[in-house]
């Protein structure tokens, strides 16, 4: 590789790796909150949807189950059957089924970026720990930190506007998320609102805020540890050469 080139690429892909810490985090703990069927029940729990629904908790437990199973299958339509008032019925109408297949669409391309962030990520690690160098090893580490503050200041920056007006920024992550209106559902017919209120939502947002910060904070302190190892070694390294010089 010619030298300008090398020394435009570089930093570039120094770039590359400080923007992927923040969209593998964020995109990893999106993912896991929609898998997480521990978070179902809790929000089941404390909106009361058993009662507001007239769908039993064990039933609750299924739909969920099953959610989960949609979004990680290529299967479509949406069709989840349950006990409603003890009455089997057809859980989603056909507004709320496509607009499931429009959240579907939007989890995978969430599993994409979290894929393919995490491996240029990993790739990157590899190739550093390869080299064996004190350059690299401080290189990584530095990036390391940098993409944690970078992970911990956009959460920060949302989490401002969240607290301000959640349901206002939830109206506006839906309008720029979809092509379409079928988002804006009925709460007093459209199960998928009563199943998931904007509480719900909030609470998930939350979730997904603190465990994107905690991967963070364990890179930026994993980060900083590598860097004080490797400036106390250089210095180790030095007074044994300046000591041989001596001698």
């Amino acid at each position: 590789m010619p030298s300008t080139l090398r020394k435009i690429a570089g930093p570039l892909l120094g770039l590359l790796f400080v923007v992927c810490v923040p969209l593998f985090l964020i995109t990893g703990a999106v993912a896991w909150a929609f898998n997480d069927l521990g978070l179902y029940q809790r929000g089941f729990q404390k909106y009361n949807v058993s009662r507001v629904t007239g769908i039993a908790e064990a039933d609750l437990r299924q739909v969920g189950k099953k959610l989960r199973g949609y979004f990680n299958s290529s299967e479509e339509p949406l069709s989840i059957k349950t006990r409603v008032y003890g009455e089997e019925q057809e859980l989603f109408n056909e507004r709320e089924v496509l607009h499931m297949r429009d959240v579907k669409h939007l989890v995978w391309g969430v599993y994409v970026i979290a894929l393919l962030s995490g491996v240029y990520l990993a790739g990157t690690i590899f190739n550093s720990l390869k080299r064996r160098s004190r350059y690299a090893g401080q290189q990584l580490a530095r990036r390391a930190v940098w993409g944690g503050s970078l992970t911990v200041g956009l959460i920060v920056l949302f989490g401002l506007f969240a607290i301000t007006g959640f349901d206002s920024l939830f109206t506006t992550f839906h309008r720029i998320s979809f092509a379409n209106d079928l988002w804006q559902l009925d709460p007093r017919r459209d199960y998928l609102v009563m199943l998931f209120p904007i509480g719900f939502w909030f609470d998930a947002t939350v979730l997904v805020a603190l465990r994107a910060i905690s991967g963070a904070l364990v890179l930026m302190a994993l980060g900083s540890v590598l860097l004080l190892y490797l400036g106390r070694k250089r210095g180790v390294t030095l007074e044994g050469d300046a000591g041989t010089g001596a001698a």
